[in-house]
């Protein structure tokens, strides 16, 4: 799995867990409506298009099968091939700028205005609750 890869799950899983804690309201369901807006976006389709795109490429699979016969010198020159080519592939070049566009579309696009606000909401909802 790609440090891209990677990133966007453990930020995905975060948020998934942060609003499963805050699921009754009102705030939570705008949350989840406005992330869902942001996934199904088009730049959210094409990174994620791109990661899946990464995953499968052959670079990829170089580099799975490289990195299974790491226990001899032979099987380290391959792996560090395969990671140069992995990092060299056109695949993670889409996927890099996929995943670019995607942020730019959450920072300054509708849905990314959405889920701010949702968020906004959600978090001024359990700050008035704590208050309570």
């Amino acid at each position: 799995m790609s440090e891209i890869e990677r990133q966007a799950r453990n930020w995905w899983a975060r948020l998934l867990a942060w609003l499963r804690g805050a699921q009754g309201g009102d705030a939570a369901r705008k949350a989840r409506e406005a992330m869902q807006d942001v996934r199904t976006s088009d730049a959210g389709r094409r990174a994620e298009s791109a990661l899946r795109d990464l995953k499968d490429s052959d670079a990829s699979r170089k580099a799975k099968d490289a990195i299974k016969d790491l226990r001899d010198s032979d099987a380290n020159r391959k792996a560090k091939d395969a990671i140069k080519d992995l990092r060299d592939s056109e695949a993670l070049v889409k996927a890099r700028d996929a995943a670019k566009d995607a942020f730019k579309d959450l920072r300054e696009g509708e849905a990314g205005r959405k889920a701010k606000e949702a968020l906004r909401d959600l978090r001024d909802s359990a700050s008035g609750r704590s208050k309570s």
